[in-house]
């Protein structure tokens, strides 16, 4: 990875990229760019991080907006034998300042407004490192006191690559954080290049890359998914990249419109934002051919929303269900014909099968750790040669959740008749009564007005349904009539999509929410595999 951009420079054929705002790296660089220039922009950031005090062995903590430029400061780090740490600047920053002592960073990468906000609220992060790099520091106004500017540190060339063991640390990315602060996953070059991006480079039938594509990415770059995602774009080589930071649809329709995708990969948080695309006369969705989703389940109407934006004929939604910690577990396909008239069914909690020849799942009692028959709910472990190395500063969290050569998912599932797998709840959340996440696709499919559903779980008492909706509004009729035949639940909660707590993923923070609404944060489950 440290010398990816390198090595597309020396093809003919690597993709152009269009951003929807210059990278924070090369703020007067625009925002079009091709190979050879990213692998400069590598190779520059190199330099910085060396004359920043970055070496062979060391941490590089980044943490900024949100950027592809996230995995350029990657690439540009495992360049130098440095270990990047892609922190997102979306966590509380407590957490941050936890997750800089679990890291001891040789250098810290931000910017003044993550350094300025984090210090409103009592937080001091460039005390966790030894030196500190402001992408933004050669402003006057935003120089920040201890730290470094570029401008600073132009001028030394980059060290020659550095290739490391297969098996030593490559890249840190942390979990979403759902239910706390986010474990610190340590990957190496043989899990996450050898085990995840090489098989997904394969040239697959339908669901592959091809050099007419134009790929749209819009995610969180901060995180695993996305270093991946660039090593495999990259060498594939599509015609056309476009990535996305800005979760806002109106500013991003223009560069959409302009670069119609023909594959989108995209949070699901992002796809729900985006929704009100699909309904315009000259939708950028009229080319796609590819929608796939990560991270969480996207729910069966806005599913048919993008199938339906599409003039394409066939169009495909691939769901893929994994961790941070292990990749892609299960994929599911969905079309216009399987989703097509059925409200309230819960497929999308159906994730699929297991990744032929790559992974293995296992359903057991959370008790006993003994398997259950299928068609039984259990706790779902996993056994893949992508399995992570490590939680850095937390090594028996790590140790606790193997099970032998089987991973805790911390997920309850079970396994279909048909050999796939049904999401039911994670193990945190669950309650007996019902499927928090299977009731939240029913409440979707039934409250038109809803951006998203969220049911969650409480030991003593019913479950706290909370709304989703543009004004913050849900009348009572609307209510009585979605949860028509379902399990007691309290009365709803209506918020506008700005006051529920998210991760850098866009996921929400459950167990905030939890002690928002009701000040606990008590849940039905154990909590121990989170």
């Amino acid at each position: 990875m440290g010398v990816l951009f390198d090595e597309c420079a020396d093809r003919r054929d690597s993709p152009r990229v269009h951003l929807d705002r210059p990278f924070d790296i090369a703020p007067q660089g625009g925002t079009c760019y091709e190979a050879p220039d990213l692998a400069v922009l590598v190779r520059q950031a190199a330099g910085w991080l060396a004359a920043a005090g970055a070496g062979r062995g060391d941490r590089v903590a980044i943490v900024k907006e949100n950027h592809w430029d996230y995995d350029l400061l990657a690439c540009a780090a495992i360049r130098l034998g440095a270990v990047p740490a892609q922190l997102s600047a979306q966590l509380p920053p407590d957490s941050v300042e936890l997750l800089l002592k679990r890291l001891e960073p040789a250098v810290l990468v931000s910017t003044s407004a993550v350094l300025g906000a984090a210090g409103a609220q009592g937080t001091d992060l460039v005390a966790f490192a030894r030196s500190t790099v402001v992408l933004d520091g050669d402003d006057p106004g935003a120089a920040v006191p201890g730290t470094a500017s570029l401008s600073e540190l132009h001028g030394q060339d980059a060290p020659a690559p550095r290739r490391r063991d297969g098996d030593a640390p490559l890249v840190i990315n942390h979990t979403s954080g759902t239910t706390g602060v986010p474990k610190l996953v340590v990957h190496s070059t043989r899990t996450i290049v050898g085990e995840l991006a090489r098989f997904e480079a394969m040239p697959l039938p339908k669901i592959g890359v091809g050099r007419d594509d134009t790929v749209l990415n819009a995610n969180s770059f901060a995180h695993g998914r996305t270093f991946c995602w660039t090593g495999v774009v990259m060498s594939m080589a599509p015609r056309e990249l476009v990535v996305l930071g800005d979760q806002d649809p109106d500013r991003a329709d223009p560069l959409l419109r302009a670069h119609p995708p023909t594959i989108v990969e995209a949070l699901p948080s992002t796809y729900v934002r985006f929704r009100p695309l699909t309904d315009r006369l000259d939708n950028p969705f009229r080319r796609t051919r590819l929608f796939i989703s990560t991270y969480d389940a996207v729910h069966p109407p806005t599913i048919r929303a993008y199938l339906g934006a599409t003039a394409r004929r066939g169009p495909v939604w691939m769901q893929g269900w994994g961790q941070t910690e292990t990749g892609p577990l299960t994929f599911r396909f969905h079309t216009r014909r399987s989703l097509h008239d059925s409200p309230g069914c819960g497929k999308t909690r159906d994730v699929g099968r297991p990744v032929p020849f790559k992974t293995r799942l296992r359903v057991v009692d959370p008790d006993t750790f003994e398997p259950v028959r299928r068609g039984r709910p259990g706790l779902v472990l996993a056994r893949t040669a992508a399995r992570c190395q490590d939680y850095a500063g937390e090594s028996g969290r790590w140790a606790a959740k193997r099970h032998g050569d089987w991973w805790n998912t911390g997920d309850i599932g079970m396994r279909t008749r048909t050999g796939s797998v049904l999401l039911l709840d994670r193990e945190v959340d669950r309650v007996p009564e019902l499927s928090c996440l299977e009731t939240e696709d029913v409440l979707e499919d039934r409250l038109p007005v809803a951006q998203e559903c969220v049911v969650l779980g409480r030991p003593d008492a019913p479950p706290l349904p909370v709304v989703v909706t543009v004004d913050g509004r849900l009348s009572g009729a609307a209510w009585r009539r979605a949860t028509r035949g379902l399990p007691p639940m309290q009365e709803p909660v209506a918020l506008t999509w700005d006051r529920v707590p998210r991760t850098g993923t866009g996921k929400v923070r459950r167990l905030e929410l939890l002690e928002q609404l009701t000040g606990s944060t008590d849940t039905a489950g154990s909590g121990r595999w989170t």
